[in-house]
């Protein structure tokens, strides 16, 4: 393996354990004080945000400056909202600050990997990069909860110092050079974007594709602390971190083998996936048992993972050609981080107007089935 991937599938595992070890710590935070049902879907919401509204000028930052350098800015930033919780702040404010790092930090980790390996070796980089960061969500989820559930406090140290190892990782790739983005042309350069990947078939399929994955998981992932303590329950940040720990195996194991299965030549197969993920969304509505729940999890996150690797490597070999690594990344995180958004917000609306949280689930389920049966036959 390429020793700059190396380094940087080290920086972003420690990275995205740090992210997800800070959410359970925080959904941990909310289980012990009683916060109201809506806090989990606005904490989501509040990471959120920086994506959607900060999209036009994330990826011109990852081109004009070296990547390497803006993992580093990234993890600052990171680090900054880590600090701000363990100083008292209001925790919806401070995770955007997260949320903000996180922003800038991932059109530079995707748009780095056309710089380090071929473009057909890029499935196989995408996969080792899925696969390192649904292991850092798995460690970090467990990690954070298990961390929150006894002292909020001392896992957000943890996290701190994670953020600091990442930064030091980054320090090993080697040295990058910029590929020169304008910031004052980054609103319009954002559009001619968006225009380029939507009338380039493989690109606009990998765009629909991602914001569908994205999107749904999403949903899942906060619908599950509800879901959890109604279907089954449970009352601990650990129980919720035991459900979603088979779901990201399921990711893990569909990543690493869905370069063999699903080449970029027959990328349009790869929706039908969708079809069986939606199908056992569905399914887990109406479940009671932990140990169906859990296989039924592991099953849309195998899904989910072969459906997403081919996606991504689609959209980097298209952006990279079409706009730039950087402003392709961007146009992804724009749409799939607003396809979340706007999903946790109609989950929200849907919880408050009544709808119990295993309706809200068939819903997504059925929804996503439909999806991609129509995104198959494009």
């Amino acid at each position: 393996m390429h020793t700059g991937l190396l380094a940087l599938l080290v920086a972003q595992f420690l990275s995205a354990f740090a992210d997800n070890a800070v959410l359970f710590a925080l959904v941990a935070l909310v289980m012990q004080t009683q916060a109201p049902a809506w806090y989990v879907p606005a904490l989501q919401a509040s990471f959120l945000l920086a994506f959607v509204l900060l999209a036009p000028w994330a990826g011109p930052l990852a081109d004009r400056l070296p990547k390497p350098r803006v993992l580093v800015l990234g993890n600052l930033l990171k680090l900054a909202g880590t600090f701000a919780l363990l100083a008292g702040a209001e925790p919806l404010a401070a995770y955007a600050l997260v949320g903000l790092g996180a922003a800038g930090y991932s059109p530079a980790k995707y748009g780095v990997l056309p710089e380090l390996v071929a473009d057909e070796q890029l499935v196989r980089a995408n996969g080792w990069m899925e696969a390192s960061t649904i292991g850092a969500i798995v460690a970090g989820m467990v990690a954070g909860a298990a961390l929150g559930d006894a002292s909020v406090t001392k896992a957000l140290w943890v996290v701190a110092g994670l953020y600091g190892l990442s930064i030091a990782a980054t320090l090993l790739m080697p040295p990058l050079p910029a590929r020169g983005g304008n910031f004052y042309r980054a609103l319009p350069e954002f559009l001619r974007a968006n225009r380029a990947l939507w009338h380039e078939t493989r690109a606009a399929f990998a765009l629909a594709g991602g914001s569908l994955f994205w999107g749904s998981g999403a949903v899942l992932r906060v619908a599950l602390v509800a879901w959890a303590a109604t279907a089954l329950g449970s009352r601990s940040a650990a129980d919720v971190a035991d459900l979603s720990l088979f779901l990201a195996l399921g990711v893990i194991l569909g990543s690493i083998t869905s370069a063999r299965l699903f080449p970029l030549r027959r990328l349009a197969r790869s929706a039908w996936l969708l079809v069986p993920m939606g199908s056992l969304i569905l399914l887990l509505a109406g479940l009671h048992s932990l140990g169906a729940a859990r296989v039924v999890l592991f099953g849309i996150g195998l899904a989910g993972g072969l459906f997403v690797v081919p996606v991504n490597a689609a959209l980097q070999a298209s952006g990279h050609r079409l706009t730039g690594a950087g402003h392709a990344v961007a146009v992804q995180n724009f749409f799939q981080n607003l396809a979340m958004l706007v999903g946790v917000g109609v989950y929200s609306a849907a919880l408050g107007a009544g709808a119990s949280v295993s309706a809200a689930l068939a819903g997504l389920g059925l929804g996503l089935s439909l999806a991609g049966v129509r995104l198959a036959r494009r």
